[in-house]
Order: structure tokens, then sequence, then C-alpha cells
């Protein structure tokens, strides 16, 4: 087996609609490290971030187990649920990087002021880029419920309302 870059790597999410942005960054991961922790938003987490409707927690747990498995990586990681925007990054001793967004950036800054006030090693932090759709903007489960793509990132035809006449 190829030596991994880490040992350990986490990374955080909501992973409401399994999408293809959401396994590239898994895969991205797994690529980088032996293990990969994955905190996952609590519904009661989601509730205070996201402004629409989104699966329950054991729904969108059970979607991610069975995407990990089918990729093998069985054995390699590990789900637990977050509470807040830190997640566990800021308290796991043998963690040595972290993986996020443009947009989560500045969450992982604060989470490496946390760790080294604890006496804990700072993390790596890998920015990943979102994917984007082709139509240049970001695939997101939001965008995939109110129906403008699909998990791969192609668009999908507008819906016409019809008037009544």
């Amino acid at each position: 087996m190829i030596k991994k870059r880490f040992k350990t790597l986490a990374l955080g999410g909501t992973f409401d609609i399994l999408h293809k942005g959401h396994e590239k960054t898994l895969l991205e991961a797994f690529n980088l490290s032996e293990k990969v922790l994955i905190g996952l938003s609590s519904d009661n987490l989601v509730k205070t971030i996201k402004k629409h409707e989104t699966n329950p927690y054991n729904i969108r747990k059970k979607v991610l187990e069975e995407f990990l498995h089918k990729k093998g990586f069985s054995g390699r990681f590990e789900i637990v649920p977050i509470n807040h925007r830190f997640g566990v990054a800021h308290e796991v001793k043998e963690l040595e990087a972290i993986m996020v967004s443009d947009e989560t950036y500045p969450i992982a800054v604060e989470i490496n002021k946390v760790r080294e006030k604890k006496g804990l090693k700072k993390l790596e932090i890998i920015v990943l880029k979102k994917l984007q759709a082709e139509n240049g903007k970001p695939i997101s489960a939001t965008r995939i419920r109110i129906g403008e793509i699909n998990k791969e990132g192609h668009l999908l035809p507008k819906k016409k309302n019809l008037v009544e006449g």
C-alpha cells in the first residue's frame, strides 16, 4: 500500500444529499489519509446553519456509510455527530489535518487557535475547491433540492408555471 500523507484527517459536513462534490471531497480525503474522521452535523446543528429542510441525521449517516463501504473504505473511517462548527477537531489529539472549503477555512483557523491553547499540535489545513456544476456555480444540496441541478451538477430544465386562462 502506498504511504498516505497523514494518519488521521478530519472533515465535517451536513451531507444532506450526497452529490458529486461530496464524493470528490471524500475520495480526496482517503487519498491523503489512512483514516478519515467525518464530523456529521447533528439535526440540532443543521437547524442553526441551514435555512431549508434537510434529511434527518440517521438517514444522512446511512447514505454516507453505504457510499464509503461501496468505495472500499471500511475500517478507515469514523463518523461522529457534531453539535457545533468546531466539531471534535479542536480536541482529538491524534488528528494531523483538516479538510475544508474556502468558506469554512476561517473555522479551521479558529480550531487551530483552540488546539494551540490546549497544547495540541496545529492541524495542516487543506482547502478543497468546491466542485462546480456545468453553469460554473458550486454543486450543493440546496440547488439539488430546488430542482436547479442534479447530483452530478447537470442543469435541469426549468419547470414552467401553468396559468389558467
